[in-house]
């Protein structure tokens, strides 16, 4: 396989992009809007599921694969770019959790180094908290990246190669097919032949496969953000409760998030989920109630069932391969996700399994 369109410009487009560029393909990435500021600009960042014991083992091995190569990844591009991605190992509370005995059995299972700590350690480890947790579980080292940053290094990696072409703000009108095979795609540039196009269009993957008759349960899902300001290293760790995160950044930015809501391809931010996350910020560290929030945002994540994504070829129109329905994971999963379907598409021997992954298994 020589020659990739990859449909979709998020952290999927991109790092499959970049694994394939360094396997010899020639690359062609086109995305509708701007290079990742859609899900992959909107999200937090955090480096793992938010609550990692809920999820099947299908995401906690894509989940366990990425950990591990984020921080290489990190010195990688900036050293190529000097653009830092800022993978930020600040660990993570989670905050009077009723799941413990699970948890604790999870991390047991997947050699995670969570542990439960009582509220002395809480506030000696995030003293701006909010009186009253008495316990929580605590992951030492866990990361959140800049997730902005990230995209601007990789755009900014990608166009290093000779082989690499971008096109921005040029949506795909059709499929170019030979019977069902694909050979490539219609665009706003004209027509583009590859041995292989590549769906990773997030949140509009089910609309996109819609119009050539396939099914895909990936559906837009928003979620809005709070963005506050405080002085760097105010808050040492991400901090967890009732299902809504504050997130720091080195240089002191407090990200609060998210809503979840099925509101079709609506991205607007409403008065409603301000309230809703500035109660949940305060109820967390009551010293944002002195601080206007910096910024609010909405992104379109792409829901599917059970959050488990599709990687692999589609044989119902050979040529056409999907990496797409990460839903609240993309960030944390992309790496592995990218990998596996570069090691699919150039016939190497997998680190993961792929068989959970594997479209034809899954799709009616």
């Amino acid at each position: 396989m020589r020659d990739v369109v990859l449909v979709g410009g998020g952290v999927m487009g991109c790092l499959s992009a970049l694994e394939l560029l360094q396997a010899g393909c020639r690359v062609t990435l086109l995305e509708r809007g701007e290079l990742g500021r859609e899900a992959s600009w909107a999200g937090g960042g955090i480096v793992s599921p938010l609550y990692p014991w809920r999820y099947c083992d299908a995401v906690s091995a894509l989940s366990d694969w990425s950990q591990g190569y984020y921080p290489a990844l990190a010195e990688a591009l900036l050293e190529q770019t000097g653009l830092d991605p800022e993978v930020h190992s600040c660990g993570l509370l989670w905050l009077d959790h009723d799941e413990q005995e699970l948890a604790l059995s999870w991390a047991g299972a997947h050699a995670k180094p969570l542990r439960s700590v009582d509220a002395d350690f809480i506030y000696q480890q995030v003293p701006q908290l909010a009186a009253g947790f008495r316990g929580a579980l605590w992951q030492l080292g866990l990361a959140n990246v800049r997730n902005p940053r990230l995209m601007q290094s990789l755009r900014a990696r990608l166009v290093q190669f000779d082989e690499f072409t971008l096109h921005e703000h040029c949506a795909v009108e059709s499929l170019l097919r030979d019977g069902d095979a694909v050979l490539g795609v219609d665009c706003a540039v004209g027509r583009i032949e590859a041995d292989a196009v590549v769906l990773c269009a997030g949140a509009w993957s089910g609309d996109w496969l819609a119009q050539v008759g396939l099914n895909l349960p990936v559906e837009p899902v928003k979620g809005q953000m709070l963005l506050y300001k405080m002085a760097p290293g105010w808050l040492p760790s991400i901090v967890m409760a009732q299902g809504r995160y504050a997130i720091p950044r080195r240089d002191g930015h407090i990200l609060i998030g998210s809503t979840l809501e099925y509101e079709g391809y609506d991205k607007r931010t409403t008065e409603q989920a301000l309230a809703s996350l500035q109660a949940s910020a305060e109820a967390l560290l009551p010293a944002l109630a002195a601080q206007a929030p910096v910024a609010q945002w909405a992104g379109l994540r792409p829901g599917s069932p059970d959050g488990v994504p599709y990687i692999g070829p589609l044989s119902a129109m050979p040529g056409l391969w999907l990496n797409t329905g990460h839903f609240r994971n993309g960030l944390v999963l992309a790496p592995a996700s990218c990998r596996l379907l570069t090691d699919l598409m150039l016939g190497r021997t997998p680190d993961i399994d792929p068989a959970p992954y594997l479209p034809d298994t899954r799709l009616n």
